[in-house]
């Protein structure tokens, strides 16, 4: 149990870094007021995940500690839509396509509300 802590631990430090560098790109690139950084984070961290489960499947290179290390860890710290984006693939694969509408539709929206009544919040303080 430590050793997967310390795996999941590592590649969460090294993928949170590399989401506050890449999350620069906020400071000096626009496109339409949209955060680059986080734009290109989310995407970039969806595109390796689904790599990883694509390999994962069909070889036996990435044991179980390295799917830890770089699934759970690196791509978890660099970022949970990819974790988000997987699971939808996941629920697309076992056919459960109404699954994939409402967990998105229920991450999302109550996503949005609950940041929205969190800043609210603030003001009632």
């Amino acid at each position: 149990m430590l050793k997967n802590l310390l795996l999941i631990g590592t590649g969460g430090f090294i993928g949170s870094i590399a989401r506050y560098l890449v999350s620069q790109l906020n400071l000096t690139v626009t496109f339409h007021s949209i955060p680059v950084g986080t734009l290109t984070v989310n995407v970039a961290g969806s595109f390796i995940i689904g790599f990883l489960t694509g390999i994962a499947e069909k070889s036996m290179i990435l044991t179980p500690e390295w799917r830890l290390f770089l699934m759970v860890g690196l791509c978890g710290g660099f970022t949970t839509f990819s974790a988000f984006a997987n699971e939808n693939l996941m629920l697309i694969h076992n056919g459960q396509a109404l699954s994939v509408m409402l967990y998105t539709g229920l991450s999302i929206f109550p996503g949005f509300l609950a940041v929205y009544l969190g800043y609210v919040t603030t003001n009632l303080l």
